[in-house]
């Protein structure tokens, strides 16, 4: 929660406004000086809105209004830099959404780790008719997940995850792969 810090001062005082013949009225400079702690608060923060608002340098609890502002999946318990990135890149991410590069990039967001993904469907093309169509009949995607040492892959919320960014009439598979320590965690 966002609180006031006590004893700031003002960027803009309001004694700085007045005319001269004002200046020397000892009410009306401590009567400004009160309005001046309850409004220092509140002009900081505007100054600063920029800043609260760039996933970049906002405050860490602010991170998850920001998310929901770009509609981006940011778990609360994952490191700060993985959740600023996971909001930084929402956008960008939207438009790849569907696609194979698009479930990789949420895949990497969510775990850590570089998926290995297939596809059954394909592109071809042919100068003669009758050309067999590329890919398999049935729509599906299988997804490889190696975990990483100390980095266990909830299963549960990754198929959830999948479930989102790939099309409606796509099936997927998910596959966890144990830690292979032999070989740093990379996938295969």
């Amino acid at each position: 929660m966002r609180t006031g810090v006590p004893g700031l001062p003002t960027p803009h005082p309001l004694v700085d406004q007045l005319p001269a013949v004002y200046l020397e009225q000892d009410f009306l400079r401590r009567f400004l000086g009160a309005l001046d702690d309850v409004l220092a608060p509140v002009l900081l923060t505007i100054d600063n809105l920029p800043a609260h608002l760039d996933p970049r340098s906002a405050p860490d609890d602010f991170l998850a209004w920001l998310a929901q502002w770009v509609a981006a999946e940011s778990p609360e318990d994952g490191p700060v830099e993985r959740r600023r990135e996971t909001v930084r890149g929402a956008v960008a991410r939207h438009a790849r959404r569907g696609t194979a590069g698009g479930l990789a990039e949420a895949v990497r967001l969510a775990t850590g780790a570089d998926p290995e993904i297939t596809e059954s469907g394909g592109t071809a093309w042919s100068t003669g008719p009758g050309t067999a169509l590329p890919g398999a009949p049935r729509p599906w995607v299988t997804i490889r997940v190696r975990e990483g040492h100390g980095r266990p892959v909830d299963r549960a919320r990754l198929e959830e995850l999948i479930g989102t960014e790939v099309p409606a009439h796509v099936g997927f598979t998910l596959e966890i792969l144990p830690s292979d320590e032999g070989a740093g965690g990379a996938t295969r």
